[in-house]
């Protein structure tokens, strides 16, 4: 076969193409979410240094290059707090704790505090993107305090695993942390705590004999109506009845569905779970959320690594409300990527999972691609055995082609986050900045292949085969492309006469851009000849194995519009946190007091109207609501007994925060729900200061959680303000200096005991010392500078 030679740069081609393919009316589409484009917008023990714990704000810069590059959805790690930040979120302790407590020695969790996490998601929804969870409901783990205390049940059945770590007790706004003890650990009244009945095994449900009720990761959790009981040991105790945990984790997920504002779940190892519970909660956030209800179209997926069979029956068990990733195709990919050439590219159709109605098509994910990598971050091997399947190097000649594949067939296609971007080879993996492109590489064939998908509108059109042979293979999403791929290395593929739906006439080029400005007609009742480059890099732009052929004339017009978000907290005492280091959110309105709440932060738009609603359980007594810029400052407010439906327009794009309080002295408190809908900007520097605006208190200066002789500060880690809180008797003056570990006097000054703020933003990032003297008495702390 003739090799195909050009003379002119790539540069001048570009340009050229885009002259040829003129001009075309831009417009607005929201593609269903069963077909559109999700990004897995991490990859195993995700990390970037200059978003330490923060990976939202990582998010947030990315969003306008991801809403550009055409990415419709973004699949994000489990949100809750887990054992630490050191974990990926896939070891879950606490499902009411999305960074805002202070547990488990922290209060963030890998992706920041609620406030970030909670932005993220309003800058996706201004960008257009939607965003789905990844849900953990098989396991949970960490029982215990912060080494472990009083998360032990000597009462428990042991499983061999976690040697009776079945106490889950959570701190919340009425039971803050005041130590790591087991005491102090077994009276915090959070929401949902557990107990070892929950868990395999128990009295009524033993372990260890199937995929279900086996702990492979941490206490597995028993879904059966009668896996209920009582601490042995535990002073927070409260009964518990039947379906104790399927009744608490579907809650959970409404709760979460409406704090969040996700627009669809992946959940994670459903073959470890019944069917049954994952399709009760599948309806409960698509029907039953009221509403933040996800409806009939919402996306779900669900992991179950298996043959096509076992893909189909899980769907099929869950009523169709959710899919699963198409291993059968995959291992078409695999056999394609490592077959070298060898593999019939005819037969790939025919691995695609039957039940293709929510199913989703994909070449790598987090579970499937584990490196080895060397200090910067590059590849250096592979954790095979931690891989569910055999990993696809993103610079395999083939990738384009197995990528190709996936945005060709049915199905909501996902992209792994390094088959995207480039962070294997440039020694960027850790310290690049998201938003510059020149830091942040992409990988060009993939990106292509999402214009293409997007821009010649693939999923409006049906699903045929145009063209199977054992070295091409050409499908047809009719009347829109058709995207041909060529496993052969070296060798182009020139197929004559493959069949379209497109009139006589009708003039295609290639996208890819791969064969230049070459134009073919369609003659002799659809027929076209259309060629596709060879795998070694060697066709125009680089490109490998792929061309896609469309109508002549379409350039950019795949727009998402840009989208409000609805956000809801739930103002209750077992709910988030007052311990001075958390972000002192939530909690119920207290009695007799004027003592405000904290609600929460969010990140607004100035110029775009906020629509606040509150739901009292109390419609007499009357709730005052407060309204705080990025300075702290009251710029409005509100008083009205009953359902209060407020609005008020920022002038300004940045935090704005939300507080309620009685409007009387003598009334008693309440609980309340507050929903927030609003605009996010599009673009958004997550490195400007965020002020905590805690709630002051009437009454001890603030000093109710706080014991005598107590220093503490927050945040920490910092980024540039540190508040200091001292509870002494005497409130004398102090004098405060700030070391650095050497000893070395870095900051100092004179101020009062109480509440004070230093900024300490000039400081090198690192580990400092507070010292803090008042009437002879030394206090320490030490914090961290990010």
């Amino acid at each position: 076969m003739k090799k195909r030679t050009f003379t002119f740069q790539n540069l001048k081609l570009v340009l050229t193409i885009g002259l040829l393919f003129s001009t075309f009316k831009s417009q607005s589409q929201v593609n269903n979410p069963r077909n559109q484009v999700v990004l897995q917008a991490f990859w195993w023990d995700y990390w970037n240094s200059n978003y330490p714990n923060g990976w939202a704000n990582y998010l947030v810069e990315l969003a306008p290059r991801l809403k550009q590059l055409g990415v419709d959805a973004i699949w994000i790690p489990p949100t809750i707090k887990n054992t630490g930040t050191n974990s990926v979120g896939y070891s879950p302790f606490d499902h009411y704790d999305l960074g805002d407590k202070f547990q488990k020695g922290n209060v963030k969790t890998r992706l920041g505090d609620k406030d970030e996490l909670l932005r993220m998601m309003a800058v996706m929804k201004a960008n257009g993107i939607d965003v789905i969870q990844d849900i953990v409901l098989n396991h949970i783990t960490g029982a215990g305090g912060g080494s472990g205390q009083g998360g032990q049940d000597p009462s428990a059945m042991d499983d061999g695993s976690t040697n009776r770590y079945k106490n889950f007790r959570y701190i919340s706004y009425a039971s803050p942390l005041t130590s790591e003890t087991a005491s102090n650990y077994l009276v915090r009244s959070g929401r949902f705590p557990k107990n070892w009945q929950n868990f395999y095994p128990n009295n009524s449900n033993l372990c260890c004999t199937n995929e279900i009720n086996s702990p492979y990761w941490g206490p597995d959790i028993s879904y059966e109506s009668n896996a209920f009981g009582q601490s042995s040991n535990a002073i927070f105790n409260p009964l518990q009845g039947e379906n104790y945990m399927r009744n608490g984790m579907r809650n959970w997920m409404i709760w979460y569905k409406k704090q969040m504002g996700w627009d669809g779940v992946r959940l994670d190892a459903v073959k470890h779970f019944p069917a049954y519970v994952a399709e009760d909660f599948l309806w409960n956030i698509q029907y039953g959320a009221l509403w933040a209800n996800g409806g009939d179209d919402m996306f779900a997926v669900g992991e179950w690594v298996g043959g096509v069979n076992e893909l189909d029956a899980w769907a099929n068990n869950v009523q169709n409300r959710a899919g699963t990733f198409d291993f059968g195709l995959r291992n078409a990919i695999q056999g394609i990527v490592f077959g070298n050439g060898n593999f019939d590219l005819g037969t790939v159709p025919n691995f695609q999972q039957m039940n293709r109605f929510r199913t989703v098509p994909f070449v790598n994910n987090h579970d499937t691609f584990r490196p080895q990598l060397s200090t910067s971050g590059n590849y250096t091997g592979w954790n095979t055995g931690s891989e569910l399947a055999p990993h696809i190097e993103p610079n395999d000649g083939r990738n384009s082609v197995a990528h190709a594949i996936i945005l060709a067939v049915d199905g909501a296609p996902q992209i792994f986050f390094e088959d995207l971007f480039k962070i294997g080879y440039d020694g960027n993996r850790f310290s690049h900045s998201p938003s510059d492109t020149s830091d942040l590489k992409t990988f060009s064939d993939i990106e292509n292949l999402i214009w293409c998908h997007q821009n010649l509108r693939f999923k409006e059109g049906s699903y045929a085969v145009r063209w199977q042979a054992a070295d091409a293979l050409v499908i047809e999403r009719t009347g829109k492309a058709l995207i041909a791929v060529n496993d052969q290395w070296t060798t182009w593929q020139d197929l004559n006469e493959v069949q379209t739906s497109w009139a006589d006439g009708t003039v295609l080029v290639d996208y890819s851009g791969a064969n230049g400005t070459a134009m073919r007609t369609v003659y002799g009742g659809g027929k076209v000849n259309i060629s596709i480059p060879p795998c070694d890099g060697t066709a125009l732009l680089g490109r490998r194995g792929y061309s896609i052929w469309a109508p002549q004339g379409i350039t950019t017009n795949y727009n998402r519009p840009s989208k409000r978000i609805s956000q809801e907290w739930e103002m209750s005492d077992d709910l988030g946190d007052s311990h001075t280091n958390s972000l002192q959110q939530g909690g119920q309105l207290p009695n007799t007091s004027f003592d405000c709440r904290t609600v929460g932060k969010i990140y607004v738009k100035a110029g775009e109207k906020i629509n606040l609603e509150v739901y009292p359980t109390n419609n007499v007594a009357p709730i005052t609501v407060i309204y705080e810029d990025n300075n702290c400052t009251v710029i409005d407010s509100v008083s009205q007994a009953g359902v209060i439906l407020d609005s008020i327009v920022p002038s300004y794009s940045g935090w704005l925060t939300v507080k309620i309080r009685n409007a009387t002295a003598t009334q008693m408190g309440q609980k309340c729900w507050v929903k927030m809908t609003y605009m996010a900007p599009e673009v958004v520097d997550p490195t400007v200061p965020k002020l905590k605006c805690a709630c002051e208190k009437t009454s001890n200066v603030g000093f109710e959680e706080l014991p005598i002789n107590q220093l503490a500060i927050y945040p920490n880690p910092t980024h540039s303000t540190l508040y200091v809180e001292l509870n002494t008797a005497t409130q004398l003056n102090a004098n405060w200096k700030i070391s650095d570990l050497n000893g070395r006097i870095v900051l100092e000054n004179k101020t009062s005991t109480g509440q004070f703020s230093i900024d300490v933003s000039l400081l090198n990032a690192g580990i400092y010392l507070l010292k803090l003297e008042e009437n002879g008495t030394l206090y320490t702390q030490k914090f961290v500078k990010e």
